[in-house]
């Protein structure tokens, strides 16, 4: 007996494929074994944003330096955030901890390494006494010559020096007039007193070191006249009552008329 051959049309072809494509998705869809699609089998941007699930991404998810400085939205990083010992130095960029960002208070003495703090780092009068513990200050922290004027007395080796000027109207020649230098700090015994006229040196005064500064060796008065007028030739300016106090300059008028002796001073503790 002859069977009959179905007849195909336009209406069948189309049923009997999208009842394939149903079938065949579903077997797919239901076929695929676990792990079985990585990220090799994912297109570029194919797992977007609204596709991860809340929370999805862990730490455990990212790879070492995946987060880079770009990938961070603003204060996404927060101090509640970072963990104890996270920033250390290697991790701070160059001038990236400045004074406005430091708290008060938060610089404590032992966040100071030893020699942290050098002259150089304090300010202007930092340093003053209610700073200064008792004690602190010893005789070898002292500069040469502060304990003897704390003492009332030069130290050794040290100098003072000044200026004199005396002066008068002499009604006759022969007239003197006086005058006194005293010195800030007593000396131990009486200097040896030399008078210079304007210009002249000697081995215990090498003069006025530009013009400005009078030397003199130690256990020496040097006094040097720079200016003179109407001054007595052989005696224009002498000395009186030398002391480890200071001495008296006695001016002598070569005539009448005004007469004046100007000059400086320096004296030396032997």
């Amino acid at each position: 007996m002859r069977i009959p051959r179905p007849q195909l049309n336009y209406a069948n072809v189309i049923a009997t494929i999208a009842l394939f494509v149903a079938l065949g998705g579903a077997a797919v869809a239901a076929g695929l074994p676990k792990k079985s699609v990585g990220s090799q089998q994912l297109k570029p941007g194919a797992v977007t944003t609204k596709a991860l699930h809340s929370k999805a991404v862990t730490a455990g998810k990212l790879g070492p330096k995946a987060v880079t400085a770009g990938k961070l939205g603003a204060n996404a990083v927060l101090p509640g955030n970072l963990g104890n010992g996270i920033i250390s130095t290697e991790k701070l960029s160059d001038g990236a901890v400045i004074a406005s960002k430091i708290k008060n208070g938060a610089i404590t003495t032992n966040k100071l390494n030893n020699g942290a703090v050098t002259t150089a780092k304090l300010g202007d009068g930092a340093v003053n006494s209610g700073k200064l513990a008792d004690g602190s200050v010893s005789v070898s922290k002292l500069g040469q010559g502060v304990i003897g004027q704390l003492q009332g007395k030069l130290e050794s080796g040290e100098t003072i020096r000044g200026v004199f000027d005396l002066g008068s109207t002499a009604a006759a020649v022969g007239d003197t007039t006086r005058s006194a230098v005293s010195f800030q700090f007593p000396l131990v015994n009486p200097p040896t007193v030399t008078v210079l006229q304007p210009g002249e040196t000697s081995a215990n005064c090498s003069g006025l070191d530009g013009g400005q500064t009078p030397q003199a060796t130690g256990g020496n008065l040097c006094i040097y006249l720079t200016q003179k007028t109407n001054l007595d030739e052989a005696a224009p300016l002498t000395v009186e009552n030398n002391t480890r106090l200071g001495v008296g300059l006695v001016a002598k008028a070569k005539e009448a008329g005004e007469y004046l002796a100007l000059g400086q001073w320096a004296v030396t503790a032997p």
